[in-house]
C-alpha cells in the first residue's frame, strides 16, 4: 500500500492534540507497519510525512531513531529511511521475544469469559481467511490472536513491547505473501490452542505455544534461506 495511502483516516484534531510528540508518531507509523500497511522496502519521505501527520522534521527524525532502534525502519546513507525487510537474526530476536512473554501471558494472565469469546471469534475469521484462500486475511487473524494472547498479561508495557513485535513479525510475513502454506497450517494449531485455554488448560497451552514458536521460527528461517 502507498504510503499516503497508509496514512489516511488521521483527524486533524488527533494531530493537533499529539503530532508534538515522537511517541506518537512512532506508534502511528509502528501501528501501520504492523497491520501490513506500510510494505518492507517503501521509502518514508520526511517531507511528505511531516506534511501528512503536522509535524516538525526535527520530530518525524527522532520517530525514526526510535525505530530504528527496533529494527522497524533501516536509514540508508544518502539515499533515505525505509521500512525495514527482517533478516536472519531479526526472525531469532522476535522469536526469543515471543517465547518469553506470550507462553507467560497464557500461564498468567486473565482469562475472562469475554477474552475467550473474542479469541474464538478470531478463529472464526482466520477459518473463513483458510477458505478463501487469503494469505492476508490469515496473517491478520494470527497477529490478532498472538496479540488477544498477549493482552490477557494485562500489562500496558508487555502490550506495548508485543506491538513493536508484531510490527517486526508483520514485516517477515510479506516475504511470505505467495506461501499461503505457512499460514494455514498455523490456524488449527490457534484453534486447538484456544480450545485448550477454554477447557482451562493452561500449563499444556503454554508448553503447546513454546513448541509451536520454535517451529514457526525454524519454517521462516528454513524460508528465507538461514538453515
Amino acid at each position: 500500500m502507498p504510503m499516503n495511502a497508509a496514512l489516511e483516516g488521521i483527524s486533524s484534531e488527533v494531530q493537533a492534540t499529539h503530532a508534538h510528540t515522537v511517541s506518537w508518531v512512532a506508534g502511528l507509523l509502528r501501528s501501520r507497519i504492523s497491520a501490513g500497511q506500510l510494505a518492507p522496502g517503501t521509502k518514508l519521505s520526511e517531507q511528505k510525512l511531516s506534511e501528512a501527520l503536522g509535524v516538525s522534521r526535527n520530530t518525524l527524525r527522532e520517530a525514526f531513531t526510535v525505530l530504528s532502534g527496533e529494527s522497524v525502519v533501516q536509514r540508508i546513507p544518502n539515499r533515505g529511511v525505509f521500512v525495514a525487510a527482517p533478516q536472519a537474526e531479526d526472525v531469532r530476536e522476535i522469536y526469543r521475544v515471543r517465547r518469553l512473554i506470550e507462553p507467560a501471558a497464557v500461564l498468567w494472565g486473565e482469562l475472562p469469559p469475554e477474552a475467550l469469546d473474542a479469541l474464538d471469534a478470531i478463529i472464526d475469521r482466520a477459518r473463513t481467511a483458510l477458505a478463501a484462500g487469503s494469505v492476508r486475511d490469515m496473517a491478520d487473524a494470527n497477529q490478532d490472536l498472538h496479540k488477544a494472547l498477549v493482552d490477557l498479561s494485562g500489562s500496558a508495557s508487555v502490550a506495548e513491547l508485543m506491538e513493536k513485535v508484531l510490527a517486526q513479525m508483520r514485516l517477515v510475513f510479506h516475504a511470505l505473501a505467495t506461501t499461503p502454506d505457512f499460514h494455514s497450517h498455523y490456524v488449527e494449531r490457534n484453534a486447538a490452542l484456544v480450545a485448550q485455554l477454554r477447557a482451562g488448560h493452561r500449563d499444556e497451552a503454554a508448553a503447546e505455544l513454546r513448541r509451536y514458536l520454535d517451529a514457526a521460527e525454524l519454517e521462516l528461517l528454513e524460508h528465507i534461506g538461514a538453515v
